[in-house]
């Protein structure tokens, strides 16, 4: 794991202790950034700078007794700058402050009153955060050293590694044929989809037939009668048809009957009695027939007496059910293009 530590200071009180810095950090096997090769005649060096400050892992703050660059105007030092784009980031900050025993010369020293309160408030700011202090270069060196060693070891950042280094050769093979066998797959189960599609379709039409040829013979009795009367034979694709909705809930025999009693009855003056007004075995045959197509089922079969089963319509049911319908609604446009 590589890192990328941009090193700030003030310039020309420096010179000599900034040389160090660069070489520490590349020793250890990472990555100095300074803004001393930046050109700052360029319009967009300041975007520059801060794009090179918030791709960094860590930052290292250099400070002596300079605040300003020691011109008539006031300007303060870019470090400042530098580093609130550090904080501001997240970048975790390493500080190395020279210690207040350390020789320096005048030049070095701020004069003004004001940068050197303003100088010391920045050194407290500092002190807040991972700090040593030094009195030479020597010092500056084996202090900047253990104090990079820790902040790698206690607070580790993203870094980056070489891009051949991120997977392995052979890790990179066996995904490229899994991804190969993958599409293959893909493919097979495209394939595989569209048959079986065809096949449940044709599964469908084979199964509407056979509903629409096949009748069964139905007998009604009456509260005014005392016996069956009215045999009529319907289709099962009409009873299947009205019994859909019904059975989207569970129904039982009994209750089915009552309903295809009510439903079906050829004589409106006539009332069908309540309890089996169609033939319980006709009923079970019926509902026996459809379980044979898969289009409904009984959900407690075996635990009840005959004419106690409960029948709801099945997955399949539905899917017949909706293909007949489909065909129903296209026959009726085809039939309006047509007039």
């Amino acid at each position: 794991m590589k890192y990328h530590i941009f090193i700030g200071s003030t310039l020309d009180d420096l010179k000599n202790e900034r040389r160090e810095l660069p070489r520490i950090v590349m020793e250890l096997g990472h990555i100095p950034v300074m803004a001393d090769y930046l050109d700052e005649t360029v319009r967009n060096t300041p975007k520059l700078l801060q794009k090179a400050i918030e791709d960094c892992d860590y930052f290292i703050a250099l400070v002596a007794h300079k605040y300003s660059t020691g011109g008539t105007d006031g300007t303060v030092l870019p470090l400042i700058a530098e580093y609130t784009i550090a904080a501001k980031k997240g970048i975790p900050v390493l500080s190395l402050i020279i210690d207040d025993k350390a020789r320096s010369k005048p030049a070095k020293k701020e004069k003004s009153t004001i940068f050197v309160s303003k100088l010391n408030n920045f050194k407290e700011k500092l002190r807040a955060g991972p700090c040593e202090t030094w009195v030479n270069v020597p010092d500056l060196c084996l202090k900047a050293q253990t104090l990079l060693l820790q902040e790698l070891n206690i607070n580790a950042r993203p870094g980056w590694v070489r891009a051949d280094k991120l997977i392995d050769p052979t890790v990179a093979n066996e995904l490229s044929r899994l991804s190969s066998e993958n599409d293959a797959l893909r493919r097979q189960i495209r394939l595989e989809d569209s048959a079986a599609i065809a096949k449940l379709q044709d599964k469908q039409k084979h199964d509407l037939k056979v509903l629409a040829l096949n009748k069964v013979p139905l007998s009604f009795y009456y509260t005014s009668g005392d016996n069956w009367e009215n045999s009529r034979q319907f289709r099962y694709i009409r009873i299947f048809k009205i019994l859909v909705p019904e059975l989207a809930i569970g129904k039982t025999t009994a209750e089915i009957a009552r309903f295809l009693g009510t439903v079906l009855n050829p004589d409106l003056d006539k009332t069908v009695r309540k309890d089996y007004p169609t033939p319980s075995n006709t009923i079970r045959k019926i509902m026996a027939d459809l379980s044979m197509f898969k289009l409904v089922k009984c959900v407690n079969e075996g635990e009840v007496k005959v004419g106690d089963e409960i029948w709801e319509i099945s997955e399949y049911g539905k899917e017949l059910f909706s293909a007949y319908r489909m065909r129903q609604l296209e026959k009726a446009i085809v039939k309006k293009s047509e007039e």
